[in-house]
């Protein structure tokens, strides 16, 4: 589905949380997008030809995040960013929201934008897309700090502003790598969260346009594991582990794929794998890796123990100390 094609769905939404659910979902795609080939001369995790200049620090971060699944490396990276690149305040901003800290994710998903709207004039087509960004970081932040009902008309103005921001960007180069790869991911989002939508014109999109490979496989593994066709995710996860295979969130998605299998004994060894790596990865992530693996576990060995009491144990266990 064509995110300019979104907002007049969205006026006729038969509830508040198919919205909520709509913005959530849309949220989840930019996290990842973002937060989701390099030219010797410039800095440019997207396009192996013709780059543009991202900014040494921030496609470090952008790599450690991405390549090697290091969210902590990533914040460090971020503190000394390039003040006048957007993707460094998008990235901030979607760490911020993993960490629900909405007073830092605000007032990065306001410099986003204000950083994107300096840019257009240098860059329109990254100018405009990162405005798109920022317009939906900010909605996403209000919709996370005043809640579905109040937050609505915001939403709703701020969508417009990230769908005309991105038709803007894909008028000027429809093939772009980085726009690729952020439109399809929340392309896909949307589809595999709304009814009546049609995931397979965002998985060409990122097969076919989006860079870096091992992104745009990662969210078509994504969107074949959440529409249920555990083969095809399996295939696209591994090929993003052959470019970036020590990546802890790979091995987690990729233990995910396989239980959809029945090979829950199988992906108990990747859920292991993603866990020795707990120390870089967000502790709300952590959990949730462990919650899953504990189920996992119950289910291939009849138990019954509780799963969250596991999950929390493993966070205050540091990865050094964890049974391989």
């Amino acid at each position: 589905m064509a995110l300019a094609s979104l907002l007049p769905l969205t006026q006729h939404l038969p509830s508040q949380l198919n919205l909520k659910r709509l913005t959530a979902a849309l949220t989840g795609g930019l996290v990842v997008t973002l937060g989701v080939l390099v030219n010797p001369v410039l800095a440019d995790p997207f396009r192996p030809t013709n780059p543009r200049q991202v900014g040494d620090q921030t496609e470090a971060a952008f790599k450690a995040m991405f390549e090697q699944g290091n969210y902590q490396q990533a914040a460090a990276l971020l503190r000394n960013a390039e003040d006048d690149e957007p993707l460094a305040y998008a990235l901030k901003a979607a760490l911020a929201y993993i960490d629900q800290n909405w007073d830092v994710m605000g007032e990065n998903a306001r410099k986003t934008r204000e950083t994107a709207e300096q840019l257009v004039q240098t860059d329109p087509l990254r100018g405009h897309l990162y405005i798109a960004a920022g317009h939906f970081l900010e909605g996403a932040h209000t919709l996370s700090t005043q809640g579905t009902v109040r937050a609505t008309p915001a939403i709703l103005s701020k969508l417009q502003q990230v769908f005309d921001n991105l038709g803007r960007a894909e008028s000027i180069d429809p093939q772009d790598p980085e726009l690729n790869l952020m439109k399809g991911y929340m392309d896909l989002m949307l589809a595999v969260n709304l009814p009546f939508a049609n995931p397979e014109q965002a998985i060409q999109r990122l097969q076919n346009y989006a860079q870096p490979s091992y992104l745009a496989q990662r969210g078509i593994a994504i969107a074949y594991r959440d529409l249920d066709q555990p083969d095809r995710a399996l295939a696209a996860v591994e090929s993003a582990l052959q470019q970036t295979p020590n990546n802890p969130e790979l091995f987690y998605l990729k233990a995910q794929i396989l239980r959809r299998q029945g090979k829950e004994q199988e992906s108990l060894r990747f859920f292991r794998q993603a866990l020795a790596s707990q120390d870089q990865l967000p502790a709300n992530l952590v959990y949730q890796i462990a919650w899953e693996q504990c189920r996992t576990v119950n289910q291939v060995r009849d138990r019954e123990r509780d799963c969250s009491e596991v999950a929390q144990r493993q966070l205050e266990q540091p990865a050094s100390e964890q049974p391989q």
